[in-house]
């Protein structure tokens, strides 16, 4: 990012404040949600996804220690925040196409990454727009659901409303932040490794000011995050995907009819 515009910085900081916000008040959704953005803004995965993935370590890991603090037991479910042993069960099923994610994410060309991203997200934006999130009704469904959301978050990080589908219908509602929160940070461990084995810049310099931006989006979030899930507004999710359909239609123009 060394090329980039003063504007350019301004936009990609403030990005991160959105993705923090959305990562804690939703639990998932900061890369999804905010990639089309920071794509548009200047046009490499590789450049954001390190630092999406830093971001998701250090606030995931940050938000199951404070919730599972002793001291910290009001409201809290027996066993504590996370459900460990269904999120070994659905780990099972998705690692395999995870790491097969992972290697298509760094053989494949910036620009075919890219529009596979733009196009993953268009279809996320039009079951908010039409309010008919992904589910899941069968056993098989939930496997095919899991391989899907593994592959694609290890090709851009952004599976989760496919795991989300099935892990919403079978964790405790006081369990699934935390779980989610669990399971990202098992899986972006593995992109981290992989990016560090191939030798992948992980932009170490520009974690010093988009933590911070992440941060103050992640503390709003924190204090938003029960409001969100008791409002549930349709309304919040059909504005979002009109946004996330146009950025995304965009995005697929320039990468198809540009280049």
């Amino acid at each position: 990012m060394a090329d980039l515009s003063m504007i350019q910085y301004v936009l990609i900081g403030l990005t991160f404040v959105w993705s923090g916000f959305v990562r804690s008040g939703l639990g998932f959704g900061g890369a999804v949600l905010s990639l089309p953005f920071l794509l548009l803004i200047h046009n490499d995965p590789l450049v954001y996804l390190p630092i999406i993935s830093v971001h998701l370590l250090v606030f995931s890991s940050l938000t199951i220690a404070m919730n599972n603090r002793s001291g910290s037991n009001a409201g809290r479910p027996a066993g504590g925040t996370v459900d460990w042993r269904y999120l070994g069960r659905i780990l099972a099923i998705m690692i395999v196409p995870k790491l097969i994610g992972v290697f298509g994410l760094i053989t494949l060309p910036n620009t075919i990454m890219s529009v596979i991203i733009f196009t993953i997200v268009a279809v996320y934006s039009l079951s908010y727009l039409l309010n008919r999130p992904f589910r899941s009704n069968s056993r098989a469904l939930d496997t095919v659901f899991l391989m899907l959301g593994g592959y694609i978050s290890g090709t851009s990080l952004i599976g989760a409303p496919l795991i989300i589908a099935v892990a919403a219908q079978h964790l405790k509602k006081e369990q699934l932040r935390d779980t989610l929160f669990a399971l990202w940070f098992i899986l972006v461990t593995i992109k981290m490794a992989a990016f560090i084995y191939v030798g992948v810049d992980l932009q170490l310099i520009h974690h010093t000011w988009l933590l911070p931006c992440a941060a103050i989006g992640h503390i709003i979030g924190l204090r938003a995050h029960a409001r969100i899930l008791k409002a549930e507004t349709p309304v919040f999710f059909r504005v979002l995907g009109g946004v996330l359909l146009t950025i995304s239609a965009v995005g697929l123009w320039q990468g198809v009819v540009v280049e």
